[in-house]
């Protein structure tokens, strides 16, 4: 089977790399990227990856027909405007004392209209190219994207690695083995909450939430603290940190000014030695998973992230389980970004939420889900609509519709501001010059 990574060129795709190296679904992986320097960095890690391990065909391309023909499954990590876009999509809610964190936020909109006129060229590819792939998105803000996609493509699902690794560090701290328990996950991308999970039938999330000490084992037990997640009786994502601490948080508008700083360094400085280049690739993957939340980590007092925290297995290990359900049919319970379809009664069927699904060699199916704690409904309800005005902006042109998102969204807190965000996104913005 063909996988075609957009984005080839991207820091992350080493981890897939890595993960189709160790597994037998996929013979050929191409990497597409429009950056041919950035591509031919990534392709002398991957190239040391490879050596001694079993054959694995990898080709690079900066022609998209070359790279999507006869794709069965296409992994979408764009990221258009490249990191520059994101210090601004940071830069302008900051300097406005806003939240600019680049998925949340203001900074999720300005990213969103980039990313969805984007994306939705590439689906227009992929079924001309490669009509019978499934394309499995990544690229941020994911559910957004997700959500456009699905409108246009009829095999697309968006996956995040934020609830497994969630998952998978409760069930750490319950010292269970984070493969067999059943995680009950509801919300948006980036907007959710464990609720439950079950081991052996019976769910032990009522014993961590009652156990401070094992809540303070990890990551997200120690941003929230105790009470926080007592009230809520669930665990929440660790990026409704910016909702529930806002004004602890601060802008948080740094990490995208250290990342292009790191990955352009990385990049303009990578050895030619395939050897070292996956040394230098390994080295800063760590600095930038060390320092990952570190905003968020300081307002909640000040903690270094455990080494559980630091390993790999998330949206790599999510895309792999995908694609192995779908193409050997073997049948495997995810949490993805997928269309309501009834599930929600608060939301539209083609609404994208993220909760578990089954897949297999038919495809993706949402399952069955509780309804929306309360006090859910009032902030997923919001933000859904935010979201919808954003898509509806990306897709038709409408300043008005991007205006109504930010003036709407619970982190901007002024419609006089969100008026200026925009002029600061446009003046800022080339890519878009598309809004009217």
């Amino acid at each position: 089977m063909k996988l075609t990574i957009v984005g080839g060129g991207g820091f992350r795709v080493p981890l897939v790399h890595a993960a189709l190296l160790a597994d037998d679904l996929i013979d050929h992986v191409a990497l597409f990227d429009v950056d041919a320097d950035r591509l031919a960095v990534i392709e002398r890690v991957t190239a040391a990856q490879a050596s001694g391990r079993r054959p694995l065909r990898r080709t690079v391309h900066t022609d998209p027909a070359e790279a999507l023909a006869d794709a069965d499954f296409v992994f979408s990590a764009l990221r258009a405007g490249g990191t520059a876009a994101r210090v601004i999509d940071e830069r302008v809610p900051a300097s406005h004392g806003l939240i600019g964190q680049e998925t949340v936020g203001a900074g999720g909109i300005a990213y969103a209209l980039r990313s969805i006129p984007a994306s939705l060229e590439l689906a227009r590819l992929v079924a001309r190219l490669a009509p019978q792939a499934w394309l499995i998105n990544f690229t941020n803000p994911a559910g957004m994207v997700t959500e456009a996609l699905s409108a246009v493509h009829p095999r697309v699902v968006g996956i995040c690695d934020s609830p497994v690794a969630l998952a998978r560090r409760a069930a750490a701290a319950l010292g269970v083995d984070a493969v067999g328990p059943v995680a009950d996950y509801v919300g948006l991308n980036h907007l959710g909450w464990l609720r439950g999970l079950l081991v052996e039938g019976v769910d032990r999330l009522p014993d961590l939430i009652a156990d401070p000490a094992a809540l303070a084992s990890f990551e997200e037990g120690r941003l929230f603290g105790p009470q926080v997640i007592g009230d809520l009786g669930a665990l929440p994502n660790e990026y409704l940190h910016w909702f529930y601490f806002r004004r602890e948080a601060g802008t948080g508008g740094g990490r995208g000014d250290f990342l292009a700083k790191q990955q352009d360094a990385f990049y303009r400085d990578c050895p030619t030695s395939p050897d070292a280049a996956l040394a230098a690739w390994e080295a800063a993957r760590a600095e930038r998973e060390r320092t990952y939340g570190e905003a968020n980590r300081n307002a909640a007092g000040g903690f270094e992230r455990d080494p559980l925290d630091l390993v790999s297995g998330g949206y790599e290990g999510v895309a792999l389980a995908i694609m192995r359900a779908i193409g050997r049919d073997e049948p495997a319970r995810l949490i993805l970004n997928t269309p309501n379809a009834g599930r929600l009664a608060e939301l539209a069927d083609d609404a994208v939420i993220e909760a578990p699904c089954s897949v297999d060699g038919r495809g993706v199916h949402p399952t069955p889900i509780a309804a929306l704690p309360d006090y859910a409904k009032g902030l997923v309800g919001t933000v859904k609509q935010v979201e919808r005005w954003t898509i509806e902006a990306a897709t038709t042109g409408s300043a008005r519709a991007a205006r109504l998102a930010l003036m709407h969204h619970p982190l901007v807190d002024s419609a006089s501001l969100a008026g200026r965000l925009l002029t600061d996104y446009r003046a800022a913005l080339p890519q878009l010059g598309y809004l009217r």
